[in-house]
């Protein structure tokens, strides 16, 4: 039995224009159905985002579970989730990144329950196992839920030097006689992308892991937080907060929201937060295979590769070919290659990519020139 206090809010803003042609400003990739799920028998494929919602099964009640998203795809995000209704989506008129959709919803929450604390969970990833996830995410709850005053962050255990991630560095162990915290530790720092020699460095110490981007929050601690890190976007939140639910709400967000600063929760909060002795920032190292599907070699590493590391989604045969990512939405398409190493290629209706594996980062600046019906 979950405690009636824990909720969790999926932030599903991103656009996924390296996932391009397949994804696309109506159907951006966390709504794309091409993850293959090993716990299902039908061999039907789901989205990122109905993975991210099955996650908290025995977490979070369905009724205490919200999605933050584009007012756009707000019929797409409601039929991904189950049991999601349209009091629990917050639909943003326009993105202004992860700190307001944090406190969006701290907002909404703190308005509905003043005792809610909330996770803040990311939906485009692939976490496994469920049950070390569904562990480390209930010692987050019962962190907050001990203290409201503390903040908790996710740390992934790292499996190489990685300069596209932050880093979190672990602190001293917190200990409670009463409680068993076993596993968590004060926040020291939190540092950025950087460098090669630092990243190597921090794998090499044990003592820094990934910054998954995954909170727990008290929604009234986040709330009080923004208010010192950031009194405008603070005071515009606090009016959607107590117009929500209520006739006219629409309005109110779609006038104060696009006002918002845009700014990401990293920098706007946890960064300044790590500083402020008002808050105690917890790291809970989550040891999990933790792949972020966000372009198309990351994709790639969800499938199953054959003898000739050649990887895919897709009806495909292949002659003297390796190390190839396919993908297609027509199971019926036949995608053949002879003698060729390293390409990506995607198959959709109306577009096909083929672009060198280690060139795909590309795919964002081609997905910004095609024709407007493209994109």
């Amino acid at each position: 039995m979950t405690s009636k206090h824990r909720y969790a809010m999926i932030m599903a803003g991103g656009s996924g224009t390296r996932l391009w042609p397949m994804s696309r400003t109506s159907r951006p990739k966390q709504l794309i159905p091409f993850i293959e799920s090993g716990r299902q028998s039908d061999g039907k494929r789901k989205s990122l985002l109905q993975i991210s919602g099955e996650r908290l099964e025995g977490l979070v009640a369905k009724d205490r579970r919200l999605v933050c998203a584009s007012c756009s795809y707000a019929k797409d995000v409601i039929a991904a989730i189950d049991g999601l209704t349209q009091n629990n989506f917050l639909g943003e008129p326009v993105g202004r990144d992860t700190l307001n959709a944090v406190g969006f919803a701290a907002a909404v929450l703190a308005a509905r329950d003043p005792d809610a604390i909330f996770a803040v969970l990311t939906s485009d990833h692939i976490i496994e196992p469920q049950s070390v996830f569904a562990q480390k995410v209930d010692l987050g709850f019962r962190l907050v839920e001990a203290d409201p005053s503390r903040i908790v962050t996710f740390s992934i255990t790292p499996t190489f030097p990685a300069t596209a991630y932050g880093y979190v560095e672990q602190g001293d162990p917190i200990s409670d006689p009463a409680e068993k915290f076993d596993g968590s530790f004060r926040a020291k720092r939190f540092v950025e992308k950087p460098d090669l020699a630092r990243a190597t460095e921090y794998f090499k110490s044990g003592s820094f892991g990934w910054n998954s981007g995954m909170f727990i929050f008290h929604a009234r601690t986040v709330l009080d937080a923004i208010g010192w890190f950031q009194p405008a976007s603070a005071v515009g939140l606090k009016k959607i907060g107590a117009a929500w639910g209520k006739p006219g709400a629409e309005k109110v967000v779609e006038d104060v929201y696009p006002l918002l600063t845009k700014i990401s929760v990293d920098y706007g909060l946890m960064e300044p937060a790590a500083r402020d002795e008002r808050i105690k920032i917890c790291a809970v190292p989550m040891p999990v295979s933790w792949r972020d599907v966000g372009s198309w070699p990351s994709y790639g590493e969800v499938l199953t590769a054959d003898a000739d590391g050649n990887r895919a989604s897709a009806r495909v045969m292949h002659t003297e070919s390796k190390k190839m990512v396919v993908v297609s939405d027509d199971p019926a398409h036949l995608i053949a290659t002879i003698g060729v190493e390293g390409l990506v290629v995607v198959h959709t209706k109306d577009a096909t990519l083929i672009c060198r594996a280690d060139m795909a980062e590309k795919v964002k600046d081609l997905a910004g020139q095609v024709a407007p019906e493209l994109r």
